[in-house]
């Protein structure tokens, strides 16, 4: 009778184990809300440097800055971009597109000097050359586009092919310091300027996922929906590759220009593209509509965004479908978002996670808790 139940369970896809993470990899130390009287609405970016805390705000059309990390659940930011008034929340602040304005915010990177925002539903990339200092500050360059009043994708509309110059939907962004990725999501690569961008509507040094610039079809073995670009202290490089249920991986990132990933999350391998590979829970190996990962020592973390839980590989993978070796937002591998015993509410948990910053200098991990409308600060453990 027990072969037979645990048969039946397996047809079924449910898990026949509860596979437990060794150890806590993370602390929970604060649920932040933003402003009280104009809190997040579906945040799906972050990014911590230092004390900074930048938020883009996305389902109000709106970047948040804190100049010192938030201390308590409601906290005035000090710093509003994307809007006339710190409440405003209408796309391009109910007027046209201009250089103070965005649609639908997304990647966000800072050094603390710079700031740089995928403004995904303007087609375009701004960035501020000098640190914002005030709300509603105009952008200094912009990046995909002619100039600050134009936001059609590739430049000329739907259809268009791009070039070394055009975006389409760009929802991530990421800086090494020197170098500056675009992850170009609707046109299904990744865009890298070798220094960051100086001039409006400069065009890239190099593409990664197409042969050319000019390139729009797309193959297995490259990214499909590229959502976000991340490198690591050691010159690796992983894509996140959305609707691919699946983090692309080099260990050298000079190399993705001309070579495929030699590892994969996720998938066991290129051709593969299975939903928590085509079983209807995840497991260790398994990702679901992942959208953002991100370095940390000598591992990272990865937001498996479907399954509403954040993956940790104490080491960053060199071969195709490594386990994870921890968890944040599950009490196992083995429950996602589709479990009975997730469906009554989640407020004790995590709701489908966009963005992941980790700050190895205070060793905090901040999470964009998106379904939530909230940001989680965490300790890390690892």
């Amino acid at each position: 009778m027990e072969n037979e139940i645990l048969n039946i369970t397996l047809k079924k896809g449910l898990p026949s184990e509860k596979v437990m993470p060794q150890k806590s990899i993370a602390e929970q130390i604060l649920i932040f809300y933003g402003d009280e009287g104009n809190p997040f609405l579906a945040p799906r970016g972050v990014c911590s440097y230092d004390k900074i805390l930048v938020v883009a705000d996305t389902g109000q059309n709106r970047v948040f800055i804190w100049l010192s990390t938030p201390l308590q659940p409601y906290q005035s930011p000090d710093i509003v971009l994307g809007q006339i008034d710190a409440d405003g929340t209408s796309r391009n602040g109910g007027l046209e597109v201009n250089a103070s304005s965005l649609m639908y915010p997304s990647g966000i990177w800072t050094n603390g000097s710079a700031l740089v925002v995928a403004d995904a539903w303007n087609h375009r990339v701004l960035i501020w050359s000098r640190f914002p200092t005030h709300s509603g500050q105009a952008a200094d360059i912009v990046i995909g586009q002619k100039d600050f009043t134009s936001n059609q994708p590739n430049v000329f509309g739907i259809g268009t092919a791009p070039c070394a110059s055009s975006l389409n939907w760009p929802y991530g962004v990421y800086s090494d310091g020197t170098a500056l990725y675009i992850a170009d999501t609707g046109n299904r690569r990744v865009l890298k300027y070798n220094v960051m961008p100086t001039q409006n509507f400069q065009a890239a040094d190099a593409v990664i996922g197409k042969p050319s610039f000019d390139e729009r079809d797309y193959e297995s073995d490259d990214a499909i929906w590229p959502y976000s670009v991340k490198t690591g202290s050691h010159g690796q490089l992983a894509i996140t590759d959305t609707q691919y249920y699946r983090v692309l991986l080099w260990q050298d990132a000079q190399a993705a220009m001309n070579s495929k990933s030699n590892a994969i999350i996720g998938q066991p391998d290129l051709m593969s593209n299975g939903q928590n590979q085509f079983n209807l829970f995840p497991n260790s190996h398994s990702l679901s509509w992942c959208y953002d990962t991100c370095f940390y020592k000598n591992g990272l973390f990865v937001a498996d965004t479907g399954n509403s839980r954040i993956l940790w590989y104490d080491e960053v993978p060199v071969d195709h479908n490594a386990a994870a070796s921890g968890l944040i937002g599950k009490a196992d591998f083995n429950t996602g978002s589709e479990n009975l015993d997730t469906i009554y509410g989640t407020d004790k948990t995590i709701y489908w996670p966009f963005s992941i910053s980790a700050n190895e200098n205070n060793e905090k991990l901040i999470i964009a808790d998106t379904g939530n409308h909230r940001i989680i600060f965490y300790n890390i453990n690892v």
